[in-house]
């Protein structure tokens, strides 16, 4: 373990969350996910004690920071082909199909798109999230195909994590849902936390939750189904998903939060647009993914009932 970083808390800072305040720490590079990992595991030491990581700062306050040194990654790269849809010496946007797997966890050791990732990128990617999430800034669902950003370098990915974190992304997505919408346009602004039921689900709750907005628009009503586009204000794990089920119109195909249907593998979403600008080059970027085979197929054979 090398020597810590030792920070001290200035009047300005008086007030503010530990994890926070060290995620804005130039000579820590961390992301407030990162400082929340190492608060956990008793790595950060305030005044001499482990701090819980909502406490709030006073003046004066010692903050010792152990950053351990990167683990040797046992992440194997895998000549797994990938649909590149930009790509420059900083970051690139994949557009992920559906059924793979974004990182190695149980059940799924390989043929992921991270081991896909570390064969292309030769390696060169950023290690803020660990050996088993190299470059990953942000997920989807295994069952969810489209568009997803992946950092090679560290600078890149603190500067995507924290517009991700002011929700200044563009992240637009399409799905198809059950029944139809009584409004074209909504909102759903409703907290999401895990299930005190089911810990592998999520669901609405007030309960150790965390603010989740989705706006919703439809695209096109059939019969039994909706094609909507749905805007993410937050990005909550299975927003969408659980958001559509909360309102009555689970997502068709969904086995978790609504019904499996025959012949069709997993939810009907798909990550169709997303935009930020550019960490490093400061260019604001927007990329639109079309409508996967899967997708228009249901679409197709809905017009015809």
């Amino acid at each position: 373990m090398p020597e810590p970083i030792v920070l001290s808390v200035s009047q300005e800072d008086i007030g503010k969350r530990l994890d926070a305040w060290l995620a804005v720490q130039a000579e820590l590079s961390l992301t407030r996910s990162a400082a929340q990992q190492l608060l956990e595991r008793g790595n950060i030491l305030r005044n001499g004690k482990i701090p819980k990581k909502n406490e709030k700062l006073q003046a004066g306050d010692c903050i010792s920071v152990a950053i351990p040194e990167p683990e040797a990654a046992d992440v194997v790269a895998q000549n797994i082909p990938l649909d590149i849809v930009y790509e420059d010496a900083e970051l690139l946007v994949v557009n992920k199909p559906k059924g793979m797997v974004v990182h190695p966890a149980p059940g799924h050791p390989d043929g992921t798109l991270v081991n896909a990732l570390l064969y292309h990128c030769a390696g060169q990617l950023s290690g803020i999230n660990g050996v088993i999430r190299p470059g990953i800034v942000h997920r989807i669902d295994r069952d969810t195909s489209g568009l997803l950003i992946v950092a090679k370098t560290d600078r890149a990915h603190l500067g995507l994590a924290e517009q991700i974190a002011v929700h200044s992304f563009t992240r637009e997505y399409e799905a198809i849902i059950c029944g139809r919408l009584r409004e074209e346009t909504g909102t759903v602004n409703a907290p999401i936390g895990r299930d005190p039921k089911d810990r592998q689900k999520m669901c609405v709750t007030e309960k150790n939750s965390r603010h989740a907005v989705t706006h919703y628009q439809v695209i096109a009503q059939y019969p039994r189904l909706s094609h909507i586009c749905c805007r993410l204000e937050t990005g909550r794990t299975h927003q969408i998903r659980v958001h559509m089920r909360y309102l009555g119109h689970p997502i068709y195909g969904d086995a978790v939060y609504g019904k499996a249907v025959k012949g069709v593998e997993g939810q009907c979403l798909h990550a169709r647009k997303i935009g930020f600008v550019h960490p490093v080059s400061g260019e604001t970027l927007l990329f639109d993914s079309p409508l996967p085979e899967y997708f228009t197929q249901i679409l197709r054979k809905a017009e015809r009932e």
